[in-house]
């Protein structure tokens, strides 16, 4: 879709002539552009409304959680606070956001230098250096008042609404798929008790809520040319959360031997290598700030971080694949099941797994 992005930029308050603006990235949800204005650089977004309905209060979120960021690197010796976090810019009327013509909702940040995103870790260092960063995004916010933050997706990573919703798709069984997929169900059927521990937890007050990214990938983190990380990005799922639910899909995608698409089921492993590496700049950042319960059960957090996915999959494939865009037929059924082998391989791995996260 053309866009009128000059129209836009001008309802922003940007210093300089703003030279270019061309696609940048490859994210699926929003339309990113690399804007050129004299000696800065800055990042248009347009905000997928479909997906966030809530533009005030994810951007509520935003501003708050990265101005907390800021204040607290702000009192640290040789560090960037401009490089460390997003940075919004205003537009003129105030708002850190503007509307055009078609309604869709536009956003500026600061452009940050230097900074690249990996799709795949590439080594052990990489997955180091990924685990110190969500480490130190929990760690910088561990003093932020969490349940002030807005629900951007309600009951995101809530076990028991996703069981509810796989358990009414199953009822429903709305495509006639439900014949196809007895094994998945006994699988789930078989777990579904256990998963629902970090929940338990938090009810009973054992863990606290906390501020989390809650989309944990390899490429929501930037690096500079020397492969450290420079900070977080992708912020639109920042709300209320556990810590597990950061750590633990963390693991999912960065210790996973294969693609979420793998169609050879023997090749999807957990990399043991790649664990410790993201374990150790984790726990590095967080673990004066992580009280023992959290500690003893990160590494039952990969477990139920795979589950939740292989569960979303597969209820999106009974349900005819209304959520998850798919490149053919059974596919989301597919992706479930690379997530159900890689819990396998995590159940296989787990006595080694707290054993690692405990020597940390």
């Amino acid at each position: 879709m053309n866009y009128n992005l000059l129209s836009i930029l001008r309802k922003f308050n940007i210093e300089g002539n703003i030279q270019s603006a061309k696609p940048f990235g490859s994210g699926h949800i929003n339309d990113s552009f690399k804007v050129e204005a004299g000696e800065k650089k800055y990042l248009l977004q347009r905000i997928n409304h479909k997906v966030f309905k809530d533009i005030e209060g994810l951007t509520y979120n935003i501003v708050n959680v990265t101005d907390h960021i800021r204040n607290k690197i702000n009192s640290f010796q040789n560090d960037d606070p401009l490089r460390k976090t997003l940075r919004l810019i205003k537009s003129l009327n105030g708002k850190y956001f503007v509307t055009d013509d078609d309604g869709n909702f536009w956003r500026l940040f600061d452009f940050i230098e230097e900074g690249r995103s990996y799709d795949l870790v590439e080594n052990s260092g990489i997955a180091y250096e990924g685990g110190k960063a969500y480490g130190r995004f929990i760690n910088l916010l561990s003093d932020f008042p969490a349940k002030i933050l807005v629900e951007t997706i309600p009951d995101f990573h809530n076990i028991e609404f996703r069981l509810n919703n796989f358990w009414k798709a199953i009822k429903l069984d709305q495509t006639n798929r439900v014949k196809n997929v007895a094994d998945e169900i006994k699988f789930i059927k078989e777990r579904a008790n256990e998963m629902k521990l970090v929940l338990k937890l938090g009810k009973e007050g054992k863990i606290p809520l906390r501020v989390t990214h809650n989309d944990t990938k390899i490429n929501n983190v930037l690096f500079n040319k020397d492969g450290k990380a420079i900070c977080v990005i992708d912020l639109d799922t920042v709300m209320p959360g556990y810590v597990h639910y950061d750590f633990g899909d963390s693991i999912r995608t960065f210790a996973n031997t294969a693609d979420e698409d793998e169609s050879d089921l023997s090749k999807v492993n957990i990399n043991l290598d790649y664990f410790t590496a993201f374990a150790k700049g984790f726990l590095k950042e967080t673990k004066l700030n992580l009280n023992t319960t959290e500690i003893e059960t990160l590494a039952f957090s990969a477990k139920l971080m795979t589950f939740i996915i292989g569960l979303r999959f597969l209820t999106d494939y009974i349900y005819g694949d209304k959520y998850y865009k798919i490149k053919y037929p059974g596919h989301n059924l597919q992706r479930a099941r690379v997530q159900f082998k890689l819990l396998e391989s995590l159940e296989e791995k787990y006595i080694e797994m707290q054993r690692i996260i405990l020597q940390i």
